[in-house]
């Protein structure tokens, strides 16, 4: 009887470990959510944040930037950028906002799904950038934040790595069109870590470090809403030309020919016939 439980126990765990190996982006986190998710109403400015768990304690540590506004939070700790990539449809384009916001890049670095290159990063990023593109999502890339180690993978030196991923990142923005909204300048320490008064982990934000990247992210979605915006431009004063008097073309009158003076002749007189007598 106790060698049966322990057979049903091991079933147990293999097919729960199974199902979630079959998930493996986790698109049935926000399942239900996104099918309970309405459409967006005229003059909606719906932002999706698409991240991990940097995005995820966002809207759990300070709940009030999300409050009142048309922010859908799609953050799940521990993600990597091909996971987002592969949820992305599920979990940004089909909620049809006009922004996305996307955070990710550092659990690839610490390889939380395997080893990946910067370039690997770079190209999940950009496919995730172009499908919003493609959709008329207004796209807002930000920088990594600055780690100095991860506490659950250390050693790794993470932080010259995100100095040149973060390039990478800023300057796709700036060639695509697209903003950058840069985290990393404000937040780092002279190790090129995260400031130990923003975090107290050195990779996730407390909640004054949310308060620190606050205003820089409204301030980059007001931007995104306003790119291509008609703008009416100052009329120009109109200068009267002054009407041109067009000269009547001189008709050249053909040159008067003098007639010669008709000089009449005195008549000849006829001398008489002298008659012989």
């Amino acid at each position: 009887m106790k060698r049966l439980k322990f057979v049903m126990l091991l079933l147990l765990m293999f097919s729960a470990q199974y199902s979630i190996g079959q998930d493996w982006a986790n698109l049935n986190r926000f399942k239900n959510e996104n099918a309970n998710q309405v459409l967006p109403v005229s003059g909606e400015k719906r932002v999706v944040f698409m991240g991990n768990s940097i995005t995820e304690g966002w809207i759990n540590l300070h709940p009030e930037f999300f409050a009142g506004k048309f922010y859908i939070n799609r953050g799940i700790s521990g993600q990597t950028t091909p996971q987002m990539l592969l949820r992305f449809r599920a979990d940004v384009i089909k909620l049809k906002p006009r922004v996305v916001v996307i955070l990710a890049g550092t659990n690839d670095i610490a390889g939380n799904t395997g080893p990946s290159t910067l370039e690997m990063i770079e190209d999940n990023l950009i496919s995730m950038a172009q499908l919003a593109k493609a959709n008329d999502i207004k796209v807002i890339l930000c920088s990594v934040l600055p780690v100095y180690d991860y506490p659950w993978k250390p050693g790794l030196e993470p932080a010259g790595k995100i100095i040149e991923l973060n390039k990478m990142i800023k300057s796709y923005a700036t060639k695509s069109d697209m903003i950058y909204l840069d985290f990393f300048s404000v937040m780092v320490d002279e190790r090129n870590g995260l400031k130990s008064e923003y975090s107290k982990d050195g990779v996730h934000p407390n909640e004054a470090g949310y308060k620190i990247m606050e205003p820089l992210t409204d301030a980059a979605i007001d931007k995104a809403f306003n790119i291509n915006k008609a703008v009416n431009p100052a009329k120009k004063p109109v200068t009267h030309k002054k009407t041109v008097t067009h000269k009547k073309t001189a008709v050249k009158k053909a040159p008067v020919v003098q007639k010669k003076p008709i000089v009449q002749k005195a008549p000849v007189t006829q001398p008489k016939p002298v008659i012989k007598k």
